[in-house]
């Protein structure tokens, strides 16, 4: 998959495109059912399919210092996006520029003028435009006047009549249920990021970890999670491992910024500088206190034979 961040000189090859668009945070059922719709157009009319998104987000941009809030940052949704078979992805930088734009402008510059498009799919919530101003009825009255095509996607729900959207999957990781998260995004809410050294006290107690910066990520519950983790090289998974996890802040230790602490089950090498994807599967129990190391080590071969009770079913 090609990677734009600007619409000027868009190749050949790429004009002419079905182009989803949409923020696709946590790339969830919902966005998966829109690029879904854009691959079968693309078929139909022979053009290829596009994602349109913006890096940074206008939550970002909006509100600058905010508290993290992404399900995945643009490394780890680049490499969601690819895998459901998209040609090419437009990471348009939102700045104040784009903030001004009027839906018309934005319909004319970007989408006729920058990317020619030759259809846009969107959901039917889809707004746009300076004040968010223009939603998908004038999109397609847009398209109608300026000859591209416009696909509306009803909001997808799950069967029990559940609506899919990225805010319901942020209240779930913060109340600590990630199976509910899993369960509307259609995959694991995942971590990915390069390990770095840390204080290795995990190695003194017996349990050595790959320790990860949270970054740009939303921040779960803190606690204690089984976890599935994949070790990356080049965006390919190399290994797979079971394992168990802190995310916080230690409270005995008392870290200034919350880590993700991953133990791997049935490993014996070193992962320093190596890049994993860490999903979180189940949550075990929150972050405590613990008089004496010696307890804290009994509470983690604990941690270890729940987690491991909950990834063998």
């Amino acid at each position: 998959m090609k990677v734009f961040r600007h619409t000027a000189d868009v190749p050949d090859a790429f004009k002419g495109a079905v182009v989803a668009i949409g923020n696709f945070d946590g790339v969830h059922l919902g966005h998966q059912a829109l690029i879904a719709r854009t691959l079968k157009l693309a078929e139909d009319r022979k053009a290829p399919a596009a994602v349109l998104t913006f890096e940074p987000s206008p939550r970002e941009f909006f509100r600058p210092g905010g508290e993290p809030f992404k399900l995945t940052p643009f490394r780890n949704k680049c490499h969601l996006i690819s895998t459901l078979g998209v040609d090419c992805m437009y990471a348009l930088p939102f700045d104040a520029e784009m903030a001004h734009r009027t839906a018309q402008e934005f319909a004319f510059e970007v989408l006729i003028r920058g990317l020619e498009a030759g259809c846009v799919v969107v959901g039917s919530d889809f707004r746009f435009g300076m004040g968010r101003a223009g939603d998908a009825a004038m999109l397609s009255y847009l398209g109608d006047m300026e000859g591209f095509g416009v696909s509306i996607l009803e909001t997808i729900k799950l069967p029990v009549g559940e609506k899919i959207s990225s805010t319901g999957i942020r209240e779930a990781l913060k109340a600590g249920r990630p199976h509910e998260a899993m369960r509307w995004m259609g995959h694991p809410f995942t971590i990915e990021g390069r390990v770095h050294h840390g204080e290795e006290r995990g190695r003194t107690l017996g349990y050595p970890t790959a320790n990860m910066h949270l970054d740009g990520y939303i921040r779960p519950a803190f606690g204690i999670y089984a976890v599935r983790v994949s070790v990356l090289q080049n965006d390919e998974i190399v290994a797979r491992y079971n394992g168990v996890a802190n995310l916080g802040v230690r409270p005995m230790y008392l870290l200034r910024e919350p880590l993700l602490e991953t133990h791997l089950f049935d490993f014996d090498g070193d992962v320093y500088g190596m890049h994993l994807a860490v999903e979180l599967i189940s949550f075990i129990r929150p972050e405590a206190v613990f008089a004496t190391p010696d307890e804290l080590k009994v509470q983690i071969a604990e941690d270890v034979e729940k987690a491991r009770a909950v990834l063998s079913r």
